[in-house]
């Protein structure tokens, strides 16, 4: 039998394109296997936006390699991009694909022809290209599947390795994404999730030119998904129209994603980010002004090269001053083809430890904080399709991001039901089921 198993790290992109490929590989006669079964295809989708992700893949390739003797091995994703030559020397690795033949993996598998070990399959990402379109119509068992409908970046922050993994900001075509998520509700799931690594810059290559603003007036309607919901997005790029759009949408979950890195205007600008720490403060206090329940996630990049205790205070001193939900706290990784690399003054590995451990103090605070003020409040929440394994209750999302626990039964699996939360136990908020939509 074709069997098949894919190994997915990193970001809600290469979750979307495993998916994709998945469906590609199930369309010619391949099987997924059941966990603990050994599979005659094995890929390995990898990340390298840190150290400890670059680390991470290896490991997974080296641990499936073992796992499943005999197989045919593919590596792809933004580390076997930048750094083919890690897997094509590994022992056991057949196939090393860069992001731009993700769409050539099926093709390869089905091939007739010998595998060799070895072969890498990876070009210059650099120069202009079109979407790669890799349609999904499924997205496994989850819930909430993805939707992408832009790749790349052209920001070239410092620090950041994405824009020589992934190449130039591109974008699928607005009737394509309308195609796609009237598709997803076809198929029975009431929230998508709109994803790509610079999702703010979506259109700007296209012609005629579009924006994100204009493409969700596309998609907020009553043909579309009953729930929309943005991944991560530049705070520049979150115009006054989208904002205002967020605001009086019934569709679009006001749940925001807004990156900081740094609050310390001299890290800020040495990271090559385009703002300051008071356009962050006023961006965040406008978008609560009009959003009152709205969730938003932070980035918190700690231990930038020349980022002085003052420097680290100054950050603590925004995020504290912030009414925000939640904190994504990140280490500093030197990567070599980043300009970061050749930065003086690093900031030794225990001082950004503990600046990291008060960081993430500071957000379980602000998260704690967050529940609390919704206590006794009724919200809509979508029931996922498994079970909490330490309660058994069932688990949900509000549409400001709010994991929610409830009792009930499996027949409200994958719905949207009306419940008031009624407590916060163990860090974790429960509710009481009310109706169902």
């Amino acid at each position: 039998m074709k069997s098949f198993t894919i190994t997915t790290l990193g970001c809600k992109v290469n979750r979307y394109e495993s998916e994709a490929i998945s469906e590609q590989l199930a369309r010619q006669g391949w099987q997924p296997t059941d966990r603990g079964s050994k599979a005659s295809l094995c890929i390995i989708n990898t990340c390298t936006v840190t150290g400890k992700a670059a680390m991470q893949s290896r490991q997974a390739a080296r641990k499936l390699i073992r796992s499943h003797s005999g197989a045919l091995v593919v590596v792809t994703g933004c580390y076997a991009q930048i750094a083919p030559e890690v897997f094509s020397s590994m022992p056991g690795v057949h196939y090393v694909v860069g992001n731009t033949f993700k769409d050539q993996i099926a093709r390869l598998a089905g091939s007739h022809e010998e595998h060799s070990l070895g072969v890498s399959l990876v070009e210059d990402i650099s120069a202009p290209r079109p979407f790669q379109d890799l349609a999904m119509t499924r997205f496994g068992n989850r819930t909430r599947p993805f939707l992408k409908i832009q790749d790349g970046c052209d920001a070239f922050c410092a620090y950041c390795i994405v824009p020589h993994a992934r190449g130039r900001s591109r974008s699928l075509r607005p009737e394509i994404v309308i195609k796609r998520t009237r598709s997803l509700k076809e198929h029975g799931y009431a929230e998508v999730v709109i994803c790509g690594i610079n999702i703010g810059r979506y259109g700007q290559d296209l012609t005629p030119a579009t924006s994100l603003s204009r493409l969700m007036q596309l998609i907020d309607g009553p043909q579309g998904v009953k729930r929309l919901r943005l991944s991560s997005i530049e705070p520049t790029e979150l115009s006054e129209e989208l904002i205002g759009q967020l605001a009086s949408s019934e569709r679009i979950c006001p749940h925001l994603h807004i990156p900081l890195q740094s609050g310390d205007d001299e890290v800020l600008k040495s990271m090559n980010r385009p703002y300051g720490s008071q356009f962050y403060r006023d961006l965040i206090h406008h978008i609560i002004s009009v959003m009152p329940d709205v969730a938003i996630g932070v980035d918190v990049l700690v231990g930038f090269p020349g980022e002085t205790e003052r420097a680290f205070e100054n950050t603590c001193r925004l995020i504290e001053q912030l009414a925000i939900a939640y904190l994504h706290v990140f280490p500093f990784s030197m990567q070599k083809q980043t300009p970061a690399a050749a930065f003086r003054d690093p900031v030794p590995p225990e001082a950004i430890k503990k600046r990291c451990q008060h960081v993430r103090a500071i957000g379980e605070t602000k998260r704690w904080k967050f529940y609390e003020k919704v206590i006794g409040s009724t919200f809509e929440v979508l029931i996922e399709g498994k079970r909490d394994r330490a309660t058994g209750y069932l688990k949900g999302l509000t549409k400001n991001y709010i994991p929610v626990l409830v009792e009930g039964d499996d027949e409200l699996m994958h719905r949207v039901i009306q419940t008031r939360l009624t407590k916060i136990e163990s860090g974790r908020v429960f509710g009481e089921c009310l109706s169902e939509q």
